[in-house]
């Protein structure tokens, strides 16, 4: 009788924590809310992620776009419930471009701006892009044979946006940059113009059942 009086006392509270909790998630609408959200709970059991529509195609991704800003989404097991809360949808510019980067940390600034300026002579004189990324090439791009795949401001670094995005580039121009602050010298060959691409910003949360 006791244990059955102390779960009886236990569910009404079970249940306000979890209004309370959908409560909160509503009210967060900024980026901000979200991280003032995540530090006053358990930052492990939550993080800020954003989709692109290009690269993520994922089922839980698919149906996030659905939704609409503002939107949220809950995914319940028997021990957890996850919560997705649409925080911002917007369409972002993003382009395309092959790079070579070679990494000034293995060798030297001056060494690194050499073997770059070789390696162009070489594309130059016919070598196919996608040989010398591989043989060359540092970074995640060796796997795509110098595919950058869509990128927009910011995924690379500032002196690479300025050279890459500021400047009027057409499909096909090859130029380099010299991106001595981060030790990093590439050779770079527009392959897609600007494109808008739809982009979510989610905030996941789970919690225990």
């Amino acid at each position: 009788m006791k244990y059955l009086l102390t779960l009886l006392l236990f569910i009404p509270f079970f249940g306000y924590t979890q209004s309370s909790l959908a409560k909160q998630l509503d009210s967060i609408t900024t980026k901000k809310d979200a991280d003032t959200f995540l530090k006053t709970h358990n930052p492990e059991d939550g993080k800020v992620y954003t989709y692109n529509k290009e690269k993520h195609k994922t089922k839980i991704a698919n149906s996030l776009f659905k939704l609409s800003k503002g939107g949220k989404k809950v995914i319940k097991n028997k021990y957890k419930k996850t919560y997705y809360k649409i925080i911002d949808k917007s369409k972002v510019d993003h382009c395309k471009f092959n790079v070579i980067v070679i990494d000034g940390e293995k060798t030297s600034n001056q060494s690194a701006k050499v073997i770059r300026d070789k390696v162009l002579s070489q594309y130059n004189e016919g070598y196919k892009f996608e040989d010398l990324a591989k043989q060359h090439s540092s970074g995640s791009t060796v796997k795509t044979e110098g595919d950058t795949g869509w990128i927009k401001l910011g995924d690379i670094s500032a002196t690479f946006d300025m050279q890459a995005f500021h400047q009027n580039r057409d499909i096909g121009d090859v130029f380099t940059v010299d991106d001595s602050q981060n030790k990093k010298y590439y050779i770079v060959v527009k392959t897609k113009d600007k494109t808008p691409i739809e982009e979510i910003t989610v905030l996941k949360f789970t919690e225990d059942l």
